[in-house]
């Protein structure tokens, strides 16, 4: 059994509060904590959206304003459901969480049981999702580097 993850609420951005225990009764979910300028994160976000329709729900948890998120969204196509870590409350899901490096990804069984979790890029971490999800993260003929840390 894995650690149990803190409880949290994140923002959607029309400001609606979801907390950790409604986002769970959905099912799993793979949280994705990440901030736009990091190139880290520009590298594996996109990853990420080939996760969803899954046995588990992705969410990118940002560190940036709305719209920061929807260009990096745009720019990046990374057009993942998006929950805030708002900085005017001193990004309490990030330190409830002890996130020192973004992104840093948890991936969470009802119940608050953390089954997963990677900090920076490392594409094993990866491969081991995708098994979890029964989805293909690395397509053939993609080059991506083994790791690159956040």
């Amino acid at each position: 059994m894995g650690p149990t993850a803190p409880d949290f609420t994140l923002y959607a951005a029309d400001g609606a509060e979801r907390s950790r225990d409604e986002i769970l009764s959905a099912g799993p979910a793979l949280f994705a904590v990440y901030k736009a300028s990091c190139p880290t994160c520009q590298l594996t976000l996109p990853l990420l959206t080939r996760l969803e329709g899954g046995p588990f729900q992705v969410f990118a948890v940002s560190q940036d304003s709305p719209q920061i998120a929807a260009r990096f969204a745009e720019e990046f196509d990374a057009p993942l459901p998006v929950l805030f870590d708002r900085a005017e409350d001193n990004y309490p899901a990030s330190n409830a969480w002890g996130v020192t490096h973004v992104p840093t990804m948890f991936l969470l069984e009802p119940g608050a049981r953390v089954v997963w979790s990677s900090v920076g890029f490392f594409k094993r971490d990866l491969e081991e999702l995708a098994r979890l999800a029964q989805k293909e993260i690395f397509r053939p003929g993609e080059v991506f580097p083994d790791a690159k840390p956040g």
